[in-house]
């Protein structure tokens, strides 16, 4: 790896002579601009406006335009030579705390290596004050002539060189956020950390990977062999409905246990109930659909219930009746018996009659 910078850090009397690496690098795959007509690549060409020639990259220096318009030239050696402490000096200025510095304020890394054997213990001297305090030291460095802030901490067991933006370069975030006091219910602030614990578990940074680049990858690879690329999926459109947060929640946590395989009290699936947005009266109509299917509900109810009233009703009132049924039948039974007697008794009358006539005759 070759060394981009070359100097020292210097805190009070100790100095520590370093040399800084790049330790990051942005995988992109190259996209050339072209001209969409025949496919030929498109330049970028440095011409000169006065002269309307291209100019060599070796003729090219810097210049500052005046407020007049008029142009101030700077060489390199003017640049080279500019009066900055920290020009070949990482210069420790205080040790602060690591989370005292916004990471707003961080730009780019480099590792901090040893320029020579005899560095090997302040080096490692710093970066055990560093881990066991806990805290970084805050610096400035001079480096492709232009001073930066910057901070040391320990990453692993290497010094890491960040440089920062200076405190003004840091826009003011006035106006962004929303307006209006915002009510958070302890339930809802309870379910959100509860998703925060979920989603940390067993999580590892190192496992992910950059999904545009594979994507642009496979066009690239369908073009190539001459066939129709991969499209992604229109999304359904939201329809401008209003999510109930808690219940957005409660299936944020369940779904976070059930891609881990957890089961158990608290997994059960929770309804994502979506509310209309208020009509311009103010009221709701998923409220008066919901008491609308209460009543109705109600009144179900209510008319299931009468016709086993009246079937237990019924059921009573010929239970009742049921002994007044049967008494009637004896008495009617009497009666017959009665009348048959009767007949018998009138026939039997009537055979003796016409016997003491016959009699008398004879």
């Amino acid at each position: 790896m070759r060394a981009t910078w070359k100097g020292a850090i210097s805190f009070g009397l100790v100095t520590i002579p370093v040399q800084l690496f790049t330790a990051t690098e942005e995988h992109d795959i190259p996209l050339r601009q072209v001209h969409e007509k025949d496919a030929s690549r498109v330049r970028l060409r440095r011409v000169c406006e006065a002269e309307d020639v291209e100019i060599p990259y070796q003729e090219i220096t810097k210049g500052y335009e005046a407020p007049d318009g008029s142009m101030i030239m700077l060489s390199d050696e003017d640049l080279a030579d500019l009066p900055l402490p920290s020009k070949k000096l990482i210069d420790v200025l205080a040790f602060v705390d690591a989370g005292s510095i916004d990471p707003l304020m961080f730009s780019k890394a480099y590792y901090v290596g040893t320029s020579d054997k005899a560095a090997a213990k302040p080096y490692a001297l710093l970066r055990e004050a560093l881990t066991e305090s806990g805290q970084i030291a805050v610096t400035k460095i001079a480096i492709r002539s232009r001073e930066s802030l910057a901070v040391l901490r320990v990453h692993e067991d290497t010094l890491v060189l960040q440089t920062c933006l200076w405190p003004d370069e840091v826009r003011p975030a006035a106006g962004i956020t929303p307006e209006g006091d915002v009510t958070i219910r302890p339930q809802e602030l309870q379910m959100a950390k509860s998703l925060m614990e979920m989603l940390s578990q067993d999580f590892d940074i190192s496992a992910l990977h950059d999904d545009y680049q594979e994507a642009l990858q496979q066009v690239i690879e369908a073009r190539l062999q001459g066939i129709e690329p991969p499209h992604e999926e229109a999304a359904a459109p939201a329809g401008g409905k209003v999510i109930d947060l808690m219940a957005a929640l409660e299936n944020s946590v369940r779904a976070a246990r059930e891609s881990r395989g957890e089961t158990g009290p608290g997994a059960e699936t929770a309804q994502v109930h979506e509310l209309p947005v208020r009509t311009a009266a103010g009221k709701t109509p998923a409220k008066r659909a919901t008491k609308t299917a209460s009543k109705t509900t109600a009144k179900a109810a209510a008319k299931s219930e009468t016709p086993a009233r009246k079937t237990t009703g019924s059921a009573a009132a010929k239970t009742a009746a049921a002994p007044k049924d049967t008494g009637g039948k004896k008495t009617t039974a009497k009666k017959a018996t009665a009348k048959k007697t009767a007949s018998k008794k009138s026939a039997k009358t009537t055979t003796t009659r016409k016997t003491t006539q016959k009699r008398a005759s004879a």
